[in-house]
C-alpha cells in the first residue's frame, strides 16, 4: 500500500508538469496535503485488500493466498494509476478531476467505440508511463515479499498476534478510508478547506473523485434562507417584455460552434484569430466583452442555452436523476405559438444523450449522422463534417413550416480536430492544435451562411451564436478561473434591425432564452436561472466545477464553496494571477454570497420537486 501512496504522488506530479498553467500560485503545503488525500484513496481502494490481508487464520504461506493478494493488489494498483494519468490530459479540456458521470457520458451511442482508437494513438505516451510504472510497481512489491513471514503451524502466538493485528489496524485503516473521525466521510469539496479554490484539482486525485461520484448524481436540499426571504433574491419565475425590434413571427436559428473560445476569435483579440468569417459577422451583430459559459462540457451547453438550466452539480443535467423533468425550454414555450423546431447535429445519434433530451425540451425533429445518412462525410471520429452538415441544415430547414426554431450544435473542431485532406493546404494553424480546426469550422460556418441566404426564410431568421464552451488551452491566461468560460455571444439579423454593438454588460448561456422571448415579442411568463439582456436585471453569470461555485458580476468574480466565499477577483484583469480582493470588498462578497445561496437552494429545491416550469394556468392568467 506504500508502493501505491508512492505511484499515487509520482502520478500527481506527472499530472502537474503537464498542467502546470492550471496551477499558478501551489505552495508548499499543497504539496503536503495532497498525500492526506492519497491516503484516504488508498484507504477507500484497498478494503478489499486488506479485508483477505489481514485474516487472522494461518493462510498467508500457501502459494493460492499469495497469488490471489497480489493479484488483488496489482488490480488496485493499476486502476488508481490508470485514473490518475486519465487527467493528464482530459483535465485540459474539463478544467476538473474526472467523476463517474464520465463513464456514463461515454456510454451513450458509439462515442466510446468511435473515440478509443483516436485516444490510444494521439495520447500513446500514457499508456507508456502506465506500463512503466505498474512494471516499476511489481518490481517494489518483489522486495516486499522477501520480508514476509511465512506461518507453517497454527501455534497459539500466531493467532494471538494476528488477531490484534485485524482488530487494531482493520479500524485504523477504514478510519482512514473516511477521511478522520468527522461526522460525514471527507468528500470532493472538503479539498477547499485545505487549499485555494484552483488549486483543488492538484490536491485531489482521480480515483478519489471517481469513487466518491459513484452514485452521488443527486442533489441535497439546502435551507439557507426561508422561502419569503428566498424569493426576495431571487425568483427562477420571470415575465417576458416583447421589444418589437423584430417583425413577430421572426424565425430562430442558434447555432452552437464546438470549442469556440475567445481566445481564438480575431474579434475579441484585436484581429489576432482565425475566425475570419465570424468576425465579419460580429461586425454587423450585437455581441459581448463579457460573455460566459455556464460549464466546460458540451452536455452542460445545450440545456443552459435552450432551457435556462444550469449545471450545479457534478454530474451533468443531462444524465442526472433529474434530466426527464419537466422544463419551460425554447421549442416548448414556442409551440404555443405556432413555432415548429428542429435539432441539428452532426454526431452519432445517441451521442450525449442529445436526441432524448431535445424531445424531453419539446423539439418536433432530431437530426443526426443517421437522418444526413452519407458516412463518406464521417470524420470517424465525431460525426459528419460540418463543411457538410451545415449547409445541409440550412436547406434542411426550409423544409420546416415558419416561423421555426432551428438549433444546429457543431462537432468538427473538438479533439482529435480533424481536418479532410483537401482542407489541410487551406486552414490557418497556429500553436495549438486546435488553431487550424477552428478555421476550418469557420469555413464551414461561412458555409452554413452561404447556404442559407439562398433560403427564402433567411431575411426573416434571428441568429444567435455561441461557443458550448471552452477548449482546453495553452494560453496560461486561458486557464485561470478567470477566463476559463469566456465565449462569444452574437446576435444578428440580416435586415440590421439588431444594433451593431460590443456590449461590457455581462451575458450567460443560460440568458439566451430569456432574451429571445423579449426579441421574439413572445408575451408570456417561464421559469428560467437567466435573464433577458432587454430588462432590468442582476447583470450576472454563475458556473460550478468540482466543488465549487463561480460568481461573475461588476468585473468581480467570486469563489463560493463548503457555504463560504473564498475569493474574489477581478475578471476583467488580464494576469494569470489576478490579487484575492476579498478581505476589501466585505460588503459586496456578502451580497454575492447570499446570491449565490439563494440560486443553490432554488436549484436544489426545483430540481428535486420537478417544479422547474410554470403554471399553465398562470401564464394564462398573466397573457
Amino acid at each position: 500500500m506504500g508502493i501505491s501512496l508512492l505511484m499515487l504522488y509520482i502520478t500527481r506530479l506527472i499530472f502537474l508538469a503537464f498542467n502546470s498553467g492550471s496551477f499558478q500560485e501551489l505552495e508548499f503545503w499543497d504539496y503536503t496535503i495532497s498525500i492526506w488525500f492519497d491516503l484516504i484513496t488508498i484507504g477507500l481502494f484497498f478494503l478489499p485488500f486488506y479485508s483477505i490481508y489481514l485474516l487472522p487464520i494461518p493462510i498467508r504461506g500457501y502459494k493460492t493466498h499469495r497469488i490471489l493478494t497480489k493479484t488483488l493488489w496489482h488490480s488496485t494498483n493499476t486502476l488508481l494509476i490508470a485514473f490518475n494519468l486519465l487527467d493528464v490530459e482530459y483535465f485540459k479540456y474539463t478544467s476538473k478531476r474526472s467523476t463517474f458521470d464520465l463513464f456514463s457520458m461515454l456510454s451513450t451511442g458509439s462515442d466510446l467505440k468511435q473515440l478509443i482508437s483516436t485516444f490510444l494513438k494521439d495520447f500513446w505516451f500514457l499508456v507508456l508511463i502506465l506500463i512503466i510504472l505498474v512494471v516499476l510497481s511489481e518490481w517494489l512489491y518483489r522486495k516486499t515479499e522477501k520480508s514476509l513471514a511465512t506461518f507453517k503451524t497454527k501455534t497459539i502466538t500466531f493467532y494471538r498476534t494476528n488477531l490484534i493485528a485485524f482488530v487494531v489496524l482493520t479500524p485504523i485503516l477504514i478510519i482512514m478510508g473516511r477521511g478522520g473521525f468527522t461526522l460525514k466521510p471527507t468528500g470532493i469539496i472538503e479539498a477547499s478547506n485545505y487549499c485555494k479554490t484552483e488549486n483543488t484539482a492538484f490536491v485531489l486525485t482521480t480515483p478519489f473523485t471517481m469513487i466518491k461520484t459513484i452514485n452521488q448524481g443527486g442533489l441535497n436540499n439546502v435551507d439557507y434562507y426561508s422561502e419569503v426571504e428566498l424569493l426576495q433574491i431571487f425568483n427562477p419565475i420571470k415575465q417576458s417584455i416583447p421589444q418589437h425590434i423584430l417583425p413577430d413571427g421572426t424565425n430562430v436559428v442558434m447555432i452552437m460552434l464546438e470549442s469556440f473560445g475567445i481566445e481564438f476569435i480575431g474579434a475579441y483579440n484585436s484581429g489576432e484569430g482565425y475566425t475570419p468569417f465570424l468576425d465579419s459577422l460580429i461586425g454587423h451583430s450585437l455581441t459581448f466583452n463579457y460573455a460566459f459559459a455556464n460549464g466546460k462540457k458540451s452536455i452542460e451547453a445545450v440545456p443552459a442555452a435552450i432551457a435556462s438550466i444550469p449545471t450545479l452539480m457534478d454530474n451533468p443535467y443531462i444524465s442526472s436523476p433529474y434530466g426527464n423533468n419537466k422544463l419551460n425550454s425554447l421549442p416548448n414555450i414556442l409551440k404555443k405559438y405556432g413555432y415548429s423546431s428542429g435539432f441539428f447535429h452532426g454526431a452519432t445519434n445517441g451521442s450525449m444523450r442529445f436526441d432524448g433530451f431535445s424531445k424531453i425540451c419539446g423539439f418536433d425533429n432530431y437530426y443526426g449522422r443517421h437522418e444526413y445518412n452519407n458516412d463518406d462525410h464521417f470524420d470517424k471520429t465525431w460525426g459528419i463534417l460540418d463543411e457538410y452538415f451545415n449547409p445541409w441544415t440550412a436547406k434542411k430547414l426550409t423544409e420546416m413550416k415558419e416561423p421555426f426554431f432551428g438549433f444546429l450544435f457543431t462537432v468538427s473542431s473538438h479533439h482529435p480536430y480533424f481536418i479532410p485532406e483537401h482542407m489541410k493546404p487551406k486552414v490557418k494553424k497556429g500553436p495549438q492544435p486546435i488553431c487550424g480546426s477552428i478555421n476550418y469550422s469557420d469555413y464551414a460556418l461561412s458555409e452554413f451562411f452561404k447556404e442559407a441566404k439562398k433560403q427564402p426564410w433567411y431575411d426573416n431568421t434571428l441568429f444567435v451564436l455561441l461557443a458550448d464552451h471552452t477548449p482546453g488551452s495553452k494560453t496560461p491566461e486561458y486557464q485561470t478561473r478567470t477566463h476559463l468560460y469566456r465565449i462569444p455571444i452574437v446576435f444578428y439579423h440580416p435586415n440590421g434591425s439588431i444594433k451593431p454593438e460590443k456590449s461590457n454588460k455581462i451575458i450567460q448561456q443560460l440568458d439566451l432564452l430569456p432574451t429571445i422571448l423579449d426579441l421574439l415579442n413572445i408575451k408570456t411568463k417561464y421559469y428560467a436561472f437567466g435573464n433577458s439582456q432587454f430588462q432590468s436585471h442582476e447583470s450576472e453569470a454563475l458556473t460550478y466545477i468540482g466543488g465549487t461555485y463561480y460568481y461573475y458580476k461588476n468585473s468581480k468574480m467570486t469563489s463560493f464553496s463548503n457555504d463560504k466565499a473564498r475569493n474574489l477577483y477581478d475578471f476583467t484583469n488580464q494576469s494569470v494571477a489576478p490579487t484575492d480582493s476579498i478581505s476589501y470588498y466585505s460588503s459586496e462578497v456578502e451580497k454575492n454570497e447570499k446570491r449565490i445561496k439563494s440560486i443553490i437552494q432554488t436549484y436544489s429545491r426545483d430540481l428535486i420537486l420537478n417544479q422547474t416550469t410554470v403554471d399553465e394556468k398562470e401564464d394564462q392568467i398573466y397573457n
